[in-house]
């Protein structure tokens, strides 16, 4: 394993290779979605939603458009 010295050189290195090139770097922060919190809020979303109107019409449109791009392969 190399030092660390040696590994955040190289990090800083690519840093700056992708700043020359325009880049910036963006942190993002997304729900665990393996904690058992995330699942049961999944879950309690979904039964909401369950029968609700607008959400018939979201999956006729996503099953729609699946389709077609199953036709494009």
């Amino acid at each position: 394993m190399p030092p660390i010295h040696e590994s955040t050189s190289k990090v800083a290195r690519h840093r700056e290779r992708m700043r020359a090139a325009g880049l910036r770097p963006v942190q993002f922060w997304v729900p665990d979605t393996r904690s058992p919190e995330f699942a049961a809020q999944v879950r309690q979303q979904c039964q909401n939603l369950k029968g609700d109107p607008a959400e018939a019409d979201v999956l006729r449109f996503t099953e729609e458009a699946a389709t077609h791009v199953e036709g494009w392969a």
